[in-house]
């Protein structure tokens, strides 16, 4: 039997698949060793994974994780997971989570809307070329808090329209002071927050605003990302909760750009069960 699980900031899936078949699977809060020491990370698996997933005898883990881009941060989660779990583990990036899910074995172009974004040009076994996730601050461009950011800022500016401002402050409960208190407070990572703000938004996608809003920041995606690859040669391939709930409009951009979407998926883990059913040899 084996477990894998693939996280970001704000939620982590995880699956017990033995001999190809799904047998127990669960979702918890997001995990991210930027953000969380060793203990805290170790502190959430315990409390909130079911006592199941610590009871089976586990051939192998395979964590793919947001922040498991250097070392350090791989060591961290290393040592949690090797402790709770009692079990070889296998670290990686969710950026290759995407590329395992989407593209098994093929060459393709990888791509992440979420929380977070990020893309690579992956050759059918590695990564070869990456454009990564650099938060929120420096511009996660497409991802649902870019969207979320891009809004709270009109509407303190006052740009954005009368009545969806009043339906946002109905809606969350807040003043202008509290939406920047959610933000820059050091209490808990905003991206909670902003991926909220972005879920609100996403039912007022007939309002030309929010429309025109989320056409630019999708836009953004393609200009400073997929227009680094032969995105002309390669299928191009999308995972992520933004990319699947806002499949329409994402394809719409990108036929306007040239690019052809053939698959996009809320979650890469269907994929990774199968790549690991095609693939267990090579692990």
């Amino acid at each position: 039997m084996i477990l894998i699980a693939e996280s970001d900031s704000i939620k982590t899936e995880w699956v017990l698949v033995e001999q190809n078949d799904l047998v127990q699977q669960s979702s918890t809060e997001g995990i991210n060793p930027l953000l969380q020491t060793r203990k805290e990370i170790s502190r959430s698996i315990r409390l909130n994974l079911p006592p199941v997933f610590f009871k089976k005898r586990l051939k192998q883990v395979y964590y793919y994780g947001t922040g498991c881009t250097s070392a350090k941060e791989k060591d961290k989660v290393m040592t949690s997971f090797t402790a709770q779990f009692k079990s070889p583990v296998y670290i990686e990036s969710n950026l290759l989570a995407a590329a395992h899910g989407l593209l098994k074995n093929k060459t393709g172009i990888a791509c992440i809307l979420d929380t977070e974004s990020a893309s690579c040009f992956y050759d059918g076994t590695t990564i070869v070329k990456s454009v990564r996730s650099v938060g929120y601050i420096l511009g996660d461009e497409g991802s649902s808090v870019t969207l979320g950011k891009t809004f709270l800022s009109d509407v303190l500016k006052g740009l954005s329209p009368q009545r969806l401002t009043k339906d946002f402050y109905e809606k969350f409960h807040m003043k202008d002071d509290d939406i920047i208190e959610s933000v820059y407070s050091h209490s808990s990572p905003p991206d909670y927050f902003l991926a909220a703000v972005s879920n609100f938004l996403t039912g007022y996608t007939d309002d030309d605003y929010v429309f025109n809003l989320l056409v630019n920041n999708l836009r953004n995606f393609f200009t400073r990302s997929i227009f680094q690859y032969d995105y002309k040669k390669y299928p191009v391939r999308f995972a992520g909760s933004a990319a699947y709930d806002w499949s329409n409009i994402l394809r719409d951009v990108a036929r306007k750009f040239g690019v052809n979407i053939d698959m996009i998926e809320k979650s890469p883990m269907n994929g990774l069960i199968e790549y690991y059913a095609q693939n267990m040899n090579k692990h």
